[in-house]
């Protein structure tokens, strides 16, 4: 039977970090999957859950969490309730949680322990873990969806000199209308780490198996990204999906049982992939 757990880590700063865990009750040590969400999105969003399921029903645990600073909190998880913790966020803050987030899942203090896990990075989160993977050998492949080749594709480009100047700008949330706010110290931070927070320069080191997936109808990253991680790194495997959106034909909220065709086949792909024994 499918079931889930649910857990409370710290994440950066010590901020709270909520994740789920769906396994099979009958493979409780199956293979262990750990999702990083993107920007502006979080462990519950559109069909994570519907994903989460599929994955448990074809032979994995599958874990998704919340990023610390996701603007996300304990009590409104679905929400961007805490606008103060999404204007503090920084991409070093996101590797430090989702490294405790694979700490977690390898130390077997609430769970079976992984002696390694596989990784799945959505748009911001794709660009996450491809860092992650390069640093990281607990990481046995990695499979980066609709990933993000620098973070400045996150914003316009125009926009730096005036972020600088005023130490504040504001990113909208289409669905809810919010205008979310990002302090400085988001790109203090890229200027304070550039090399590790080069996408396409960690990608070149990133040695376990990696395939990486994208739509070609993606309006928010487009093909280009994908393209560019390939030919950062020769051997990453790239499979173009015909048609498919940013969310690969998914959407918050989710009404459907079913998964969309576009990612009922990302997640038939993936599964493959981890599946596959390598030479």
């Amino acid at each position: 039977m499918i079931r889930k757990q649910y857990f409370n880590i710290s994440g950066a700063k010590g901020r709270s970090m909520l994740m789920d865990l769906t396994f099979d009750d009958a493979h409780k040590k199956a293979p262990l999957v750990i999702f990083a969400h993107g920007f502006k999105g979080f462990k519950d969003w559109g069909s994570h859950n519907l994903v989460a399921d599929y994955f448990a029903e074809h032979g994995f645990r599958f874990l998704k969490f919340n990023f610390s600073h996701n603007g996300t909190t304990t009590d409104k998880p679905v929400d961007f309730a805490d606008l103060i913790a999404f204007a503090d966020n920084t991409f070093t803050m996101e590797l430090e949680d989702l490294d405790a987030v694979i700490t977690f899942a390898c130390g077997g203090s609430a769970m079976p322990a992984a002696p390694w896990v596989y990784l799945i990075g959505h748009s911001m989160g794709g660009g996450i873990s491809i860092i992650k993977t390069a640093e990281d050998k607990r990481i046995k492949k990695l499979v980066s969806m609709a990933a993000i080749s620098s973070f400045r594709n996150l914003w316009a480009a125009d926009i730096e000199t005036q972020w600088r100047l005023q130490g504040m700008t504001y990113v909208a949330n289409k669905r809810t209308g919010q205008q979310l706010p990002l302090k400085v110290s988001l790109l203090n931070d890229l200027d304070k780490h550039p090399a590790r927070l080069d996408i396409l320069g960690m990608a070149a080191h990133v040695k376990q198996p990696w395939l990486i997936i994208h739509g070609d109808a993606d309006p928010t990253v487009s093909l280009t990204s994908a393209e560019e991680l390939k030919a950062a790194q020769s051997h990453a495997a790239l499979l173009v999906v015909h048609g498919a959106d940013h969310t690969f034909g998914s959407s918050h909220p989710y009404l459907e049982d079913n998964l969309p065709p576009f990612l009922l086949e990302f997640c038939k792909q993936a599964i493959a992939f981890f599946n596959k024994k390598e030479s």
